[in-house]
């Protein structure tokens, strides 16, 4: 359900949604998203978002298409790796370890002999991993067609910071895979239809969502609270790349719902909790899979459309291009933030 290489489980945002949605069902909501360089404009209504019962079943071929997902060597993140790789594409699981890495490579290889998958070591808390996974990438000078920024962690009990300083969650969940995204734009944009993947969470509707002005919360630390902060950036950030990259590239987000998976150990103990309690309504990783599958492949995605579970408050089900907060919709917002991180990583978009 959570952390290291996993964003798996929005357990805890059930009731939270269920009063969201009673209040938005009234009127029909619809979120207007115009691409930069593009005459194409990105409305959603509410009847517009209900799609078939997709399945992995559904996915294209993938032969000859270049694929990284972080945090591919569990959970959400391996069964991406998993159908992606049975659709004949070429699967990097970035992980942050090699015997991670190589084990996920192996339990693939045990289900699908001829999959061309491999592993490459990434901490995405780290700008020297990031920069070093990179340029290993981009040594061959061949195009990425699809990167999946599913890894991040979850409500660590306790502030902890990355290498060079800042909050572990958004170091990881944030800072991470802004960087990663920048140094491999090069390769994105050699190929013909490059697509880059955001996974996030419906926790980023928690706790009024609004203007992110404290990246590091020194003074006050609260785990789900800056969690959920890191997921409200994410579509943000997922939000803004779209619009800078006009028709260059597609940008889209996931999230998995809650998902059963092994990654209790390290949030907090209320978090713990609400997992046992909410348990039986949850779905497990390989269905937990499936939004970020659809939003990775669909031949008709939209350019910063949000994909989720169908039924139960979005914990589970079919995926279905569903909505985020209002505040997640507010352009001005999203470029705010860019350009935050740009300022605090110094890492420029080419765009």
């Amino acid at each position: 359900m959570f952390f290291v290489n996993e964003v798996a489980d929005d357990a805890l945002f059930s009731n939270a949604h269920a009063n969201n949605v009673t209040k938005r069902t009234k009127n029909v909501k619809v979120f207007a998203f115009e691409a930069a360089g593009s005459s194409a404009t990105h409305k959603i209504t509410r009847q517009q978002v209900m799609t078939s019962k997709w399945t992995p079943a559904e996915i294209p071929s993938q032969a000859g298409k270049r694929i990284i997902v972080t945090g591919g060597n569990s959970g959400i993140g391996w069964y991406t790796a998993l159908e992606l790789a049975r659709a004949g594409a070429q699967v990097t699981i970035a992980s942050r370890s090699v015997e991670k890495g190589e084990d996920a490579v192996r339990r693939i290889r045990e289900i699908l002999p001829n999959a061309e998958v491999r592993a490459g070591v990434l901490n995405l808390s780290d700008p020297a991993s990031v920069k070093s996974f990179a340029e290993n990438w981009l040594a061959d000078g061949q195009p990425l067609d699809t990167l999946i920024n599913n890894a991040g962690v979850m409500g660590l009990p306790k502030r902890e910071v990355s290498v060079d300083g800042h909050e572990l969650q958004f170091a990881t969940n944030v800072l991470g895979p802004y960087r990663l995204t920048a140094l491999l734009l090069p390769a994105l944009l050699q190929s013909r239809h490059p697509r880059v993947v955001t996974v996030a969470s419906n926790t980023h509707k928690m706790f009024k969502p609004g203007p992110i002005t404290d990246f590091e919360n020194r003074t006050k630390y609260v785990p789900m609270q800056v969690y959920a902060k890191t997921k409200l950036a994410n579509v943000l950030f997922a939000r803004e790349l779209q619009n800078r990259a006009g028709n260059r590239l597609m940008s889209t987000i996931a999230h998995p719902g809650g998902a059963r998976t092994n990654l209790f150990a390290a949030t907090t103990f209320s978090t713990k909790v609400a997992g046992i309690l909410t348990y039986p309504l949850l779905q497990d990783a390989e269905h937990g899979a499936w939004p970020t599958l659809m939003a990775a492949t669909l031949p008709n995605a939209r350019p910063g459309g949000y994909y989720g579970p169908s039924k139960i408050f979005e914990l589970r089900g079919n995926p279905k291009e569903t909505m985020t907060a209002p505040y997640a919709d507010d352009s001005a917002a999203a470029r705010a933030l860019f350009e935050d991180l740009e300022r605090i990583t110094g890492v420029h978009y080419d765009l």
